[in-house]
């Protein structure tokens, strides 16, 4: 993309974020948070009206969010953690959980790839177990492993594994034959074939596995959190919620997303050092 084009995209899109957040203010500033909650939805909660937050407005979030930046990992106790803190529990546990998957599916790819006799034994259980939302595994987790955050992890690898063996088990059953031929001729190993021709041929489309991966890992664990509770970007969320402060909510949301946005573009990065041009 040229200069021109990318600086006409910068510009268009703070125009649409100025256009957002003018509307939002808008919208809400005639109720913002200065006002209190309906009593009836407020008694609904459990809450009184009074302090109770109604929709704050872009500058309140403004504010809640540059407090939470100035002091990210303050520790007061079990439920008043710093946002930073939470993030890195949540963090922690993605890429923990991450990194095993990677372990186990990329190497199953490679065999399930390599062999048509693995694929068509395996298929039939990938199927089975790809739908299966992550969370419905949770409780299973919970009652085997008896441990919240490593139950968390496990729900992690289960969701981050399939992206990442089926992507990795299609680039390398679609290595042009060519390549494969010419190591044959030479003699070359399985192995050596395997590391010096499959791997670096299928290397962008493992890449992308691994970039749906991290996006749907990070996306998880903010509902693995909500259930398991304790810590973490997820139970802070819900924290917030049930103490009614919108206004940590959206900040949280805001934070889940720039960091999801950070993740994916390491992985971008990456796949970018990998990816050649025929």
């Amino acid at each position: 993309m040229s200069t021109s084009s990318s600086l006409k995209a910068a510009i268009l899109s703070v125009v649409l974020l100025g256009a957002f957040l003018g509307a939002w203010q808008l919208a809400v500033g005639g109720t913002g948070s200065s006002q209190a909650m309906d009593p009836e939805y407020a008694a609904l909660m459990g809450a009184t009206s009074k302090g109770a937050s109604a929709m704050p407005t872009p500058l309140d979030i403004g504010k809640e969010m540059w407090r939470h930046i100035s002091d990210p990992f303050y520790d007061k106790g079990p439920n008043d953690k710093g946002i930073g803190i939470q993030l890195g529990y949540s963090l922690a546990r993605v890429l923990l959980g991450y990194l095993i998957a990677a372990i186990v599916a990329i190497p199953l790819g490679f065999v399930i790839g390599m062999s048509p006799l693995f694929y068509r034994a395996l298929d039939p259980y990938i199927q089975v177990l790809k739908p299966i939302s992550p969370l419905a595994w949770m409780p299973l987790a919970l009652y085997t492993i008896k441990d919240s955050s490593i139950s968390a992890i496990f729900v992690i690898f289960i969701c981050s594994i399939w992206p990442m063996l089926l992507n990795t088990a299609f680039g390398v059953a679609a290595v042009r034959k060519d390549w494969l031929n010419v190591a044959k001729t030479l003699e070359v190993g399985r192995l050596r074939t395997a590391i010096r021709v499959i791997l670096p041929a299928a290397a962008p489309t493992i890449m992308t596995g691994m970039r749906i991966s991290i996006a749907i890992a990070w996306l998880v664990i903010v509902a693995a959190e909500m259930l398991v509770g304790g810590t973490g970007v997820g139970y802070f969320v819900w924290n917030e919620w049930n103490n009614l402060s919108i206004t940590n909510v959206i900040c949280a949301i805001l934070f889940i997303g720039l960091v999801g946005m950070a993740l994916d573009q390491v992985l971008y990065r990456l796949s970018k050092l990998v990816t050649y041009a025929e």
